[in-house]
């Protein structure tokens, strides 16, 4: 079968180039003669058009059968590049897919850890403010009574700040002593010309201080203990007190 498409193939390009060849010299021919008689017709075709001719001819030539081989080779090139194509469009697609899923399992997995994360913070957080509220209801309640400390005609500062290391929890003494510090320094009899705020903790009004006992004007032990429910109730502690002051001069 090749070897009668390749005789074939050698003859139709035999019988073009013989056509080519012999329209090119009937044309040149013609041409001469036409010029030398002085013809002014219209000149012959061109060599192209008259092979051109000659092609068609020799493809109109070829057997049926050929023609039907050949169609059917080329539909099934066809079928197997568009089955290629499917094939690496589906590949493709699947990989994107993956991709995705692979992407949103990520996502997923990074805000799951978060939120435990988050949920762990917090626990730890509620777990460290429960400790510190019941040391500091220990500490409270290990402290003396103010009606404990017998009353005297006048106390020194020293003696003043002894009471208050009765009074105030240990890890809320110095933070208590700043302020005290800061408003009176120590001196429980201390007024503010201007606003008449009175004693230890410059209280306004000083009658304030009456809740915690009606010697608040002569007892430095009845100012610290009303001093010191002031700063649990308002700001949680002396320290929450004195965190307050530093920001603002006053609390």
């Amino acid at each position: 079968m090749r070897a009668t498409l390749e005789g074939n193939r050698v003859s139709r390009i035999s019988v073009r180039g013989f056509a080519v060849a012999s329209a090119t010299a009937v044309t040149t021919v013609g041409a001469v003669v036409g010029v030398a008689a002085g013809d002014d017709k219209k000149s012959p075709e061109p060599v192209e058009t008259t092979a051109a001719a000659a092609d068609a001819t020799l493809l109109a030539e070829i057997p049926a059968g050929q023609q039907a081989q050949a169609q059917t080779v080329s539909l099934s090139q066809q079928a197997e590049i568009q089955s290629t194509a499917a094939d690496a469009e589906a590949k493709k697609a699947v990989e994107e897919a993956a991709r995705k899923q692979a992407a949103e399992d990520a996502r997923a997995k990074k805000e799951a850890a978060e939120e435990a994360e988050r949920k762990a913070k917090a626990e730890a957080a509620r777990k460290a403010k429960e400790r510190e509220e019941q040391k500091l209801a220990a500490s409270r309640s290990a402290t003396r009574d103010a009606s404990s400390f017998p009353q005297q005609s006048s106390y020194t500062v020293a003696e003043v700040q002894a009471i208050a290391r009765q009074l105030v929890p240990a890890d809320q003494f110095q933070c208590f002593s700043n302020i005290v510090n800061h408003e009176s320094t120590w001196n429980y009899r201390a007024v503010n010309p201007s606003s008449g705020a009175y004693g230890l903790v410059q209280a306004l009004p000083g009658t304030k201080m009456a809740s915690a006992g009606a010697d608040w004007r002569t007892n430095p032990a009845t100012q610290i203990k009303w001093g010191l429910s002031y700063m649990n109730e308002r700001y949680g502690s002396p320290c929450g007190a004195w965190s307050f002051w530093q920001a603002n001069t006053w609390y």
